[in-house]
């Protein structure tokens, strides 16, 4: 494992800044394309939670996103940061074909592929950060637990509505 670098530099709280700020763009990328009258109307399995707990989840995971890749940048783990780079913008990706394009029929599988290839992605983060960089490794295992969640949920959310 990498020694962990022990103080904070100027350069650090700049990158940190950067990695709060790629954040927050897949955000507002993703807030663009919001639930509405499409997405009420769906049939949803039981478990569905209620609209209101995602903006708190995701905000806090949103946070966790940014500081692992920040500590992965700080860690030199290169190929980490490469994952990383891509699990945002599979991220982003996702809201835009759910919510966005309100997929219909067979069409709608195309999500289901998104939220697959982000989901191995966050694992892939996970594998890749660990010898470098633990706390960013672990930051991740929440947010892997719940895009398992959400890849589950999409998934009847298409069988219901088929």
């Amino acid at each position: 494992m990498a020694t962990a670098k022990t103080t904070t530099s100027s350069r650090d709280w700049v990158a940190l800044a950067g990695f709060v700020t790629a954040v927050t763009a897949a955000a507002v990328v993703a807030g663009q394309f919001m639930p509405g009258e499409w997405y009420r109307a769906l049939a949803k399995p039981s478990w569905n939670p209620p609209n209101w707990l995602f903006g708190p989840v995701w905000t806090v995971l949103y946070v966790m996103i940014a500081i692992a890749g920040w500590l992965a940048w700080r860690a030199g783990a290169k190929t980490a940061l490469g994952v990383w780079t891509a699990q945002l913008g599979l991220n982003a990706l996702w809201s835009y074909l759910f919510f966005g394009q309100k997929l219909i029929g067979t069409a709608r599988a195309t999500f289901l592929v998104d939220v697959t290839l982000l989901l191995v992605s966050i694992i892939a983060f996970i594998i890749t950060a660990w010898p470098h960089t633990r706390a960013a490794a672990l930051l991740f295992v929440p947010y892997a637990a719940w895009v398992s969640f959400a890849t589950a949920l999409n998934a009847a959310i298409y069988w219901l509505n088929r």
